[in-house]
């Protein structure tokens, strides 16, 4: 039996693509204290941290979202056969992840909608494949959703077209600009088949109960993704975060993080709103179950894995 998770009439599942367990705290978090693990260690779980190695747990992955009458795919993960030299550990991958799609009863072409919470590449990478030597749809009949500014920032970074007005000055300046050949090879085939929808990053929905809204940092214009469904409620988190270290410490940015400052903001934002509301949150990059709760504890905040298959939302 698959599992999910339910969220009013959504019935949300992982889709995985890799999982590791031997990320390095100091290279991760480049600004990494001692007293980080010393302090918060004992509250993380044994599937997120061993406490012998003093490693990480990760994964990558997308969340399927089916509700009546439509499909959704949050986040592409990504992909098969993509250079990224840059990224050792996500350079031409070969995973089964179209399989363990199949395998809940998905195939590509039945995918409707597909959102994106930003354009880095373990993000945006199975919006295409190859056939035949050049970078096709995998999911030809979706429309895809991003930010507008996020493909121009993509697009002038990989030489396609220049945008002199970005990065905005009130973001800070970059700590490092995105991966080459992301918007090129993972966006760019299927904008120029009709598929992309660029959108303004403004809390207005695209989709019945699914809205995009601004948590900038990690990328110039990231988002977190909101599903209302029958009165509950749930946040697709992107990378506000990228392991539960940062639910205890959210001064703790990770190395991926282009706009450093900025990111933290957005961090403390999302977590005091998901602390605020008990929704739940789907992370992609959490190991485990990749889904839980923000609770309330003194000075901060605390994370608690969620099951599937309860329905139950806090």
């Amino acid at each position: 039996m698959t599992e999910a998770f339910h969220v009013g009439d959504a019935r949300i599942t992982r889709i995985q693509e890799l999982h590791w367990d031997n990320a390095d705290p100091g290279k991760l978090y480049p600004d990494m204290d001692p007293e980080a693990l010393a302090t918060f260690g004992s509250s993380l779980t044994p599937g997120s941290f061993n406490s012998t190695t003093g490693r990480l747990a990760q994964g990558t992955h997308a969340w399927l979202v089916q509700l009546p009458g439509t499909t959704v795919l949050i986040d592409t993960a990504t992909g098969n056969d993509k250079p990224l030299p840059a990224a050792p550990a996500l350079d031409h991958l070969h995973t089964p992840f179209l399989a363990r799609l199949a395998a809940v009863g998905v195939q590509p072409e039945q995918i409707d909608t597909v959102l994106h919470t930003h354009i880095h590449a373990d993000h945006v990478g199975w919006n295409t494949h190859l056939r035949d030597g050049k970078w096709v749809p995998t999911f030809p009949n979706a429309r895809h959703y991003f930010s507008e500014i996020e493909a121009r920032y993509g697009a002038s970074n990989d030489g396609i077209d220049p945008a002199p007005d970005l990065p905005p000055e009130i973001l800070g300046p970059p700590d490092h600009r995105p991966l080459r050949r992301v918007y090129q090879d993972s966006m760019l085939p299927v904008i120029e088949a009709g598929l992309g929808q660029p959108i303004a990053i403004d809390g207005q929905e695209v989709l019945a109960g699914l809205s995009f809204h601004s948590t900038p940092g990690h990328s110039i214009d990231h988002a977190s993704i909101r599903l209302r469904s029958k009165g509950q409620e749930a946040w697709f988190t992107g990378d506000v975060m990228h392991h539960p270290l940062q639910v205890y410490r959210p001064d703790l940015r990770s190395v991926y993080c282009e706009f450093i400052e900025t990111a933290e903001r957005s961090r403390r934002w999302m977590l005091e709103q998901a602390a605020e509301s008990g929704s739940l949150c789907f992370t992609p990059h959490f190991a485990e179950t990749s889904a839980g709760y923000v609770k309330r504890r003194k000075n901060g905040f605390s994370w608690e894995f969620a099951q599937p298959d309860t329905g139950e939302i806090k």
